[in-house]
């Protein structure tokens, strides 16, 4: 719903309503259908009398009154008293209809940082990245440990931003993500904008300054892709949450370049266990919020094809056992971890059975809380069980020797 834009064209919509002479007591009902979107929505008169639809298909306005002849019905058949023409008499709050001016409180303004960054994605971005850094065959630079982690904080804050920003129309219509700044218009378009920007070109310099050029290409891709292509693709098509998951496995890829420099099989495969993690984590999570994304547009996996949904968490959950059976082979970390991740790898799967099969709010609740605690725990066994630099390199010399 929204303020009146564009009169109601009759090419776009047409009005159906029944003779309420028969039943007083029956509500009226008007039928809208939408021609360039093929929508339909029946609206109740006793409730609406001036209103407003929004279709984002077409991104216009309308303003939906009712015929004046029908009021004259209305007004014979029905009193006053039970028939509330205007709409004021029918919401919850009159103060959340009414616009209020919003002022900047500069005291709070590094909590709004926090939010249009979504500082808590951002952490985990980080932690990802510090584990790549951690996991890789290289000598520990603190220089370039510190200034890689706070420029991919920077480019994440910024991507998270850019993403607000794009999604302002959207977040809007969703429960959870109402309240979010940019909606609410505690800060303007601008002013985010511009904390983008900022904290894009100062995260950028920072990789450059304290990793390497394979580092800042791998932060200004993910960058770019989040922004550019994940966001707009959320509304396309559901092939939104492999490219998204190719987002989150490129951090602890930046990590493990950024202390060695160079893209080798370890890095490819921290990044695998990272790619099929988020698929159980993020399809159970959507699984609840079907009604959100669907008021939104959203073309996520969970709406537009739910058994999919439900085999590809599973599918993944199993993918794991293999990828943290793989690391040994490689060099990557010793027999132990392949050993230690097993039962944390079983259950997850045993979860991801679960969700599979039941397809509830129980299962999908169970399976992406399991997520919150499977992936640190995994992240912790993989730097337990890591190789030291002088295994690695003593390994290598005999596979040369033996050659």
């Amino acid at each position: 719903m929204g303020g009146r834009d564009s009169p109601l064209s009759q090419q776009q919509v047409t009005k159906n309503h029944h003779d309420i002479s028969s039943d007083p007591q029956t509500p009226e009902i008007i039928t809208i259908f939408h021609k360039p979107s093929g929508k339909i929505c029946n609206i109740h008169t006793e409730h609406q009398q001036n209103t407003c639809l929004f279709f984002p298909e077409s991104g216009k306005i309308y303003d939906v009154g009712i015929p004046k002849d029908l009021i004259k019905e209305i007004d014979k058949a029905l009193s006053t008293e039970k028939v509330h023409l205007n709409p004021a008499s029918n919401i919850t709050s009159v103060q959340e209809h009414i616009w209020t001016e919003q002022k900047l409180d500069l005291s709070k303004l590094h909590q709004h940082y926090l939010k249009l960054s979504k500082i808590r994605l951002t952490g985990l971005v980080v932690l990802t990245f510090m584990a790549g850094y951690a996991m890789a065959p290289g000598v520990f630079e603190i220089n370039a440990f510190l200034l890689g982690s706070l420029g991919t904080c920077l480019t994440s804050c910024s991507a998270n931003a850019i993403n607000q920003y794009f999604e302002v129309p959207f977040d809007s219509q969703m429960n959870r993500t109402k309240n979010r700044v940019l909606v609410r218009g505690v800060i303007s378009p601008l002013h985010a904008v511009s904390f983008a920007g900022v904290s894009a070109v100062l995260g950028l310099i920072a990789l450059a300054v304290g990793t390497n050029p394979l580092t800042v290409t791998l932060g200004a891709l993910n960058l770019l892709l989040y922004t550019l292509v994940y966001t707009p693709l959320k509304r396309i098509s559901i092939a939104n949450t492999w490219l998204g998951s190719i987002v989150g496995a490129l951090p602890p890829i930046g990590g493990w370049v950024a202390c060695t420099g160079t893209l080798d099989p370890g890095a490819l495969l921290v990044g695998a266990i990272l790619y099929s993690w988020q698929f159980p984590h993020f399809n159970a999570l959507s699984w609840n919020l079907r009604p959100d994304y669907s008021r939104a547009g959203y073309r996520m996996m969970s709406v537009v094809d739910p058994q999919l949904c439900k085999r590809v968490a599973l599918r993944h959950s199993v993918a794991l056992i293999g990828l943290c059976t793989l690391a040994p082979f490689i060099g990557v970390t010793t027999w132990t971890f392949s050993v230690d991740s097993l039962p944390l790898n079983v259950y997850l799967t045993y979860l991801g059975w679960r969700f599979y099969r039941d397809g509830d709010s129980n299962s999908s609740r169970k399976l992406f809380k399991f997520s919150l605690f499977h992936l640190p725990t995994l992240m912790l066994f993989l730097l337990i069980s890591k190789k030291s630099y002088k295994e690695r390199t003593k390994s290598k010399h005999t596979e040369m020797e033996a050659l």
